[in-house]
């Protein structure tokens, strides 16, 4: 690969690379788990947003609340989710995740995060250095675009 490649073409490679990895790496998380894609990102929903209710896993999904809701009973009878009386409105369910849950999104996490290890093993210290600072310039200019 040529340095002198243009700049949107150069992170436009490095992002087909990494999403096809990182999309990779979940969708066999999701054979060794046994759950869908569906199952999953609600499980995630639950670990990086935290406590909410049906409706909520049906927005993220884009699904109906009847929909959601069926698969919410599937992930509490796995045990993967706990449901609750909304102490303000007992028509609403708060949804939360078990231990279980939580250990399962984590190894899913892991698994993400062994690609990650093995690619810096794979670099230099210098060339680590140098990746570092220009991914810090890149985080910090999407998050301003946000």
């Amino acid at each position: 690969m040529s340095y002198f490649q243009p700049f949107p073409q150069i992170l436009h490679d490095w992002s087909e690379v990494f999403m096809r990895r990182s999309i990779r790496e979940f969708r066999e998380f999701t054979r060794y788990s046994g759950l869908s894609m569906s199952q999953l990102s609600a499980l995630l929903r639950l670990y990086y947003g935290g406590q909410c209710g049906i409706s909520d896993i049906g927005d993220h999904l884009g699904v109906t609340n009847a929909a959601s809701s069926q698969m919410i009973d599937r992930l509490v009878q796995q045990g993967f989710i706990e449901r609750s009386e909304d102490p303000h409105d007992r028509r609403s369910k708060n949804l939360v995740l078990t231990a279980k849950g939580r250990m399962l999104v984590q190894d899913g996490i892991a698994a993400r995060q062994r690609w990650m290890e093995q690619l810096t093993a794979a670099l230099t210290p210098e060339q680590q250095e140098s990746i570092t600072t220009a991914l810090i310039v890149l985080t910090q200019a999407a998050q301003r675009l946000e």
